[in-house]
């Protein structure tokens, strides 16, 4: 056999492009030919002459890489707003909002009332989208934070040398490290901010600016807080880390605070909280401890005895402060105390404020203790009785001392987490009410049983009692929901004590059951109803805050163009103009999701700009007379909109037909059975673990479980699976058969819509990093007759052999029928969706190489799993059974009972004396199997893994 010589990488990367575009250019010319299946043989074809070795690979990967992260780079610099350069600090937003102030003597305390409420809080949450090593997401945000794309390329050539694969073990410690990392980028960006607010307002009021404590925005985080479907979280590891942040937020006072007399008083004041919060959490339990009942204890006693010394309010700092700023003489010094007092009234005791979270359920089962409920909460049927219930239980609530020694004997995870919260208000930091998310709510029953326990822990004055409405049931029902709970008096009593209500909305679950683009309609149709349900119920005066829950794909409801647009997709224009126009002040909240999201807090310049583009989404309507921003995201507006009503809005017709036929196309394929096939069959093992949540169930014979619905992933996995297969289908599925229904008006409303064009951008992107030829390679690798064709055309004798094994292991799996039927639906929307916008972009020639690179890896790895040697069921696993989890990719469980069953050391008992005759032993070990089979298997599976790092960078998101 001829072997050429290895090509350097960039030879090779030039040559499989050359492959990629030979191909394309051959199926415009033979309709019955895939062009990504061609390219994987030919690949394969190099493979089996020696042309390309595995270890070719490794330099072809990191100039692959190289080139995904600095393209990755230039979008994010591009996405914050980076490249616009410096700006004119009297065209920002600060100044702009001084300027805008009534010229009259009230105006400094009109501006006041403005800076003084939080408008906009980012929330930094743990969902598992921790996609990529620390270090390689360091080095990203770094360079995306450099103009010149020279001074670039040095970071990124670090970068690229690194794998993609995340980092192992991610631990909560991790999560809530990098979550730390973030939030300190954004709180320095706040500081900023608020510094240039001051800075406008000395020089307009020179005489009254240092009665300003500027607090427009806020940092949160969940990380650490949220138990919706976990148990892995003590309460006590909860408590640790709101005191880690409470030691953030002294050693950023004890940091920043100026050295002068001035500061005296208030240094001191900090200095003995820190080193009272020091020694409580030299006692607290560590992550995965089970502390025992004297740790506990000892913790407890800790949290008391120190309470006074660590302060628990931050009204007695504030204060202090107000009394350096008083004392201060230099300028400098007074912007720096005043900055820091407007942080410290902002966040309180804490570097970000808590949002906790757990499911609806959990709320029901604490309930039951003390209430006769006949059937289920959501039971429709008995809704009013279950109402009535509730209520009689309200009207004779009596809180109940909360102590240590009662947490830790609490079995009921509401009522834990309840008691939980009442502990951190009293002994960390009770300075604002903290949030309480519920995850499913789909009943008024489910807000009023939280109000009940609350008010049972005495903590409701403190307690902002938020629905997540995610679900297709929950945005159609969310409107009766929360007019059940105001139906009830002491709700609306509540809601008035506590001047919000908070509401969440969540993108991830919502597009993959009805599409992301029908997703945003039915949540902003439930935005525009809670609107008009306050006004109309005399509740104009209540603040309400809306936390838009989202990822940072497409998929999962993440805007790909900018950071404006993204801000403005989710909360849009005509939403916010009516809630003004109602009076009705608005907060808005939004997440930023594990490495993804914390990308643009990565450095203090991402921070910055980051946040200079939510002011400009915040105060968009503030600083001029119009109702657009010409400065904002509306400077795409297409040519043909006069600023008047937007289209979409003024056809309400076209707007219900088109996103409910999109809808429903949706959800018909979220029940076809070939799309569980799709997304389950050996999807799941193309992505690395990405969080620290509990892995997925296991079959009885130790496998995978085999996935009949999507509803039995979660929406991350679900959506980085359709990522890897190269099909967004949650982002583009049913948008053609809605197109085709009115395909003149969908053309006007692009044209001349800025909320249809700006949410079609989402389809735009998701056809860039889609095919269709690619899926198909992927469909037709799980498709026996196809394997059986290629074994009749063959002319190799082993390789025929192989072939016909692995489509003997595939009949038997029975997928074929449904991923065809599955293929031709897909295949029929995307028709109607490429003759309604032909403009689609496509999948580059570098993202399609990978998909190919990666099939021609996965059927290598099926061609050394024939060969492995006939064994003994063991663990009731036949090597039947064995070969079909090959298929399914499950390779580290395959290779972890092979290396049982194939030993590569010697049985330890040879040799030795038991006393009796010696019985049969397997003399022999297993080095030839081990190195020709399994540890190249480990080796490409490896590669298979990284190539899969690699696409989430060129599509720009995990999950």
């Amino acid at each position: 056999m001829q072997h050429e010589p290895s090509r350097e990488p960039e030879e090779l990367e030039a040559h499989l492009l050359g492959l990629i575009e030979a191909a394309r250019d051959q199926a415009r010319e033979d309709p019955f030919r895939n062009p990504v299946l061609a390219v994987t043989l030919a690949i394969t074809r190099r493979f089996d002459r020696n042309e390309i070795s595995t270890g070719d690979l490794d330099g072809l990967f990191v100039r692959l890489r190289a080139a995904a992260l600095a393209a990755r780079a230039e979008r994010l610099r591009a996405y914050v707003g980076l490249d616009a350069g410096q700006e004119d600090p009297q065209a920002a937003i600060p100044a702009r909002l001084v300027a805008a102030a009534p010229d009259r003597p009230d105006g400094v305390e009109a501006f006041a009332a403005l800076i003084h409420r939080t408008a906009f809080a980012v929330v930094f949450t743990a969902h598992p989208t921790f996609g990529m090593p620390r270090a390689v997401a360091g080095l990203l945000a770094e360079a995306a934070s450099l103009p010149d794309a020279r001074d670039r390329a040095g970071l990124v050539a670090r970068a690229a040398a690194l794998s993609t694969r995340p980092d192992a073990p991610i631990t909560l410690d991790v999560e809530f490290e990098q979550a730390c990392a973030a939030a300190n980028n954004g709180r320095l960006a706040l500081d900023a901010f608020n510094g240039a607010l001051l800075d406008a307002a000395r020089a307009r009021w020179p005489d009254r600016w240092t009665e300003l404590t500027p607090r427009p925005f806020a940092i949160a985080s969940w990380v650490g807080c949220d138990t919706d479907g976990r148990t892995d979280i003590g309460w006590w590891d909860t408590l640790r880390y709101r005191l880690i942040s409470k030691r953030m937020q002294f050693d950023r006072v004890m940091r920043d605070l100026p050295e002068i007399p001035a500061c005296r008083e208030v240094r001191a004041l900090a200095e003995n909280a820190l080193a009272a919060v020091n020694r409580q959490l030299t006692v607290a339990p560590r992550l995965g401890d089970q502390p025992s009942l004297e740790a506990v204890h000892r913790f407890a006693l800790a949290l008391i005895i120190e309470r006074e010394r660590a302060q628990t309010d931050a009204g007695a700092l504030v204060a202090a402060l107000t009394k350096a700023l008083e004392a201060a003489d230099d300028a400098a010094d007074q912007r720096r105390i005043a900055v820091l007092r407007a942080g410290v009234a902002t966040h309180g005791l804490s570097n970000a404020l808590p949002h906790f979270r757990l499911n609806a359920s959990q709320i029901h089962n604490a309930v039951r203790r003390v209430i006769d409920l006949e059937g289920e909460p959501t039971d429709a049927a008995r809704r009013r009785s279950h109402l009535a219930t509730i209520h009689t239980l309200l009207n004779d609530v009596r809180p109940v001392a909360v102590d240590f020694g009662a947490l830790a004997a609490e079995r009921a995870s509401a009522a834990r987490l309840m008691m939980t919260i009442a502990q951190i208000l009293k002994h960390v930091d009770g300075t604002h009410p903290v949030r309480f998310l519920i995850a499913e709510t789909e009943t008024g029953y489910t807000l009023l049983a939280a109000l009940w326990l609350a008010r049972h822990y005495g903590i409701a004055d403190k307690l902002e009692i938020t629905p997540l409405f995610e679900t297709a049931s929950a945005l159609e029902q969310g409107i009766r929901v929360l007019d059940d709970a105001l139906r009830n008096p002491h709700w609306r009593q509540y809601l008035k004590r506590i001047g919000r209500l908070t509401v969440q909305f969540g993108y991830s679950d919502s597009g993959r059951y009805v599409g992301q683009l029908a997703a945003t309609f039915w949540i902003e149709r439930l935005r525009l109803r809670i609107t008009e349900m306050l006004v109309q119920n005399g509740l104009s005066d209540v603040e309400l805050a809306i936390f838009d829950t989202h990822g940072e794909s497409i998929g999962r409801g993440a805007h790909p163009t900018s950071l404006r647009d993204r801000l403005a997709y989710l909360a849009p224009e005509d939403a916010r103009d009516r809630a003004r126009k109602a009076g009705i002040r608005v907060r808005l909240e939004s997440s930023f999701q594990g490495t993804d999201g914390y990308l643009l807090y990565g450095t203090e310049a991402l921070a910055r700009a980051s946040v200079a583009r939510i002011a400009e989404h915040v105060y968009a309507l503030d600083v001029t007379e119009e109702d657009s921003f010409p400065d904002y995201a509306l400077n795409d507006r297409p040519k043909a909109s006069d600023g008047k009503v937007d289209p979409i809005y003024a056809e309400p017709d076209f707007a219900l037909e088109f996103f409910t036929a999109a809808r429903q196309d949706m959800e018909s394929l979220v029940d076809d059975p070939g799309y569980a096939a799709l997304l389950g069959t050996f999807g799941p093992s193309l992505i690395d673990r990405t969080g620290s949540r509990p892995v997925a169930r296991q079959t009885d014979n130790g496998g995978p479980a085999r996935i009949t619905h999507p509803r039995q992933m979660r929406a991350i996995p679900n959506n980085a699976i359709l990522h890897q297969l190269g099909f967004l289908a949650n982002s583009l599925h049913g948008i053609g058969r809605a197109a085709q229904r009115g395909p003149d008006l969908f053309r006007d409303m692009r044209r001349d819509s800025v909320r249809f064009s700006r949410a079609f951008r989402l389809v735009q992107h998701a056809a860039s990093v889609g095919d269709l030829d690619v899926l198909r390679a992927y469909i037709d690798t799980l498709d026996p007759a196809v394997w059986l064709e290629r074994a009749r055309r063959t002319q190799k004798d082993f390789r025929r052999d192989e072939l016909v094994v692995i489509s003997g292991a595939l009949e038997r799996l029975d997928l074929a029928p449904a991923l065809r039927n599955l293929f031709g639906r897909l295949t029929r929307d995307w028709l109607a969706l490429s003759a309604a916008a032909p403009d689609l972009p496509a999948m580059s020639a570098r993202l399609t190489l990978l998909h190919a690179l990666r099939l021609a890896l996965i059927h290598r790895i099926w061609f050394l799993a024939v060969h492995i040697p006939g064994f003994r069921p063991q663990a009731g696993i036949s090597r039947e059974q064995l070969l079909e989890r090959f298929l399914r990719l499950d390779i580290d469980g395959c290779l972890k009972l092979l290396d049982a069953i194939f030993p590569v050391t010697p049985d330890p008992t040879l040799g030795l004396n038991f006393g009796e005759p010696a019985g049969p032993r397997d003399v022999g070990t297993y080095e030839a199997e081990h190195a020709n089979l399994f540890q190249p298997i480990r080796r490409m599976f490896d590669q298979v893994r990284e190539i899969s790092g690699m696409i989430q960078h060129e599509v720009g998101a995990f999950g």
